[in-house]
């Protein structure tokens, strides 16, 4: 009977441990997956901003950077000594913990940093959990460098759907487009880029160009397409700013 008895406490146990062990990684799920991750939720489907209030003459330079050794710091020195301190630069994940010294840089000369992910994939061709364990990624290596209020992504290659806007709610992001694109990754000739602006830009405007090292002309456009903006009283702000305000325009992704 008492060899019963001790056989009988030892499988309680057991299945106590099991139990408490369930519920710890139960938990340990919860406060990864829920809690760090903020939870905006609004009226209707969300929403890719793409231009600003046109009237208050204000438009966004932005860059995009997910490779590359070279470019970065020519464009930081061209937009430093042409006095912008406010351009709005998306970084991928996994180029910003191997540049932390130039990530660094942008941050000290004032500009704003906004979120490519981390690995710079299609987010269209990724299924939901992939793009959030990239979202993830990024969001960690932001955090080791310091880097603070990363409230804007723009999606890897530009390509998104009503998922992705979906998941970028999820984790307190907003989901930033453009109204001109310079296409200067494509090293169209240093004309045709700043042309690509001065034909088209108006106040609201946001502006893409790129930072990786395979634009290999868009720090000799920066002078020209700077000082067109400041000839037609065009002020160039970051990102987080052409948004304040209610007029921002967005576009609804089907």
């Amino acid at each position: 009977m008492d060899n019963f008895h001790v056989i009988h406490m030892k499988q309680i146990k057991q299945i106590l441990i099991v139990v408490i062990a369930a519920f710890f990684t139960a938990g340990i799920l919860y406060f990864e997956n829920v809690l760090q991750l903020p939870v905006f939720s609004a009226a209707g489907s969300p929403k890719a901003v793409y231009h600003g209030e046109e009237k208050g003459n204000k438009v966004a330079l932005t860059f995009d950077i997910s490779w590359g050794d070279e470019k970065a710091i020519p464009i930081l020195d061209t937009l430093k000594k042409n006095n912008i301190n406010n351009a709005t630069f998306f970084l991928s994940g996994s180029w910003a913990e191997r540049h932390p010294k130039i990530v660094e840089r942008i941050q000290k000369d004032g500009h704003q940093i906004g979120s490519m992910g981390y690995a710079y994939k299609n987010y269209n061709s990724l299924k939901p959990e992939q793009i959030s364990r990239d979202l993830i990624l990024a969001q960690n290596v932001f955090q080791q460098l310091n880097i603070k209020d990363v409230t804007l992504l723009r999606p890897p290659t530009g390509n998104f759907n009503q998922e992705v806007l979906k998941i970028a709610e999820r984790f307190g992001l907003t989901v930033v487009h453009y109204s001109i694109d310079t296409k200067d990754w494509t090293n169209p000739g240093t004309a045709e880029i700043i042309k690509s602006v001065e034909n088209t830009v108006k106040g609201g405007d946001i502006v893409l160009l790129h930072a990786s090292d395979s634009a290999k002309q868009t720090a000799s456009a920066l002078p020209s397409i700077v000082h067109y903006l400041k000839k037609n009283n065009l002020h160039n702000v970051r990102v987080s700013d052409l948004m304040a305000n209610a007029d921002a325009k967005s576009e609804e992704v089907k």
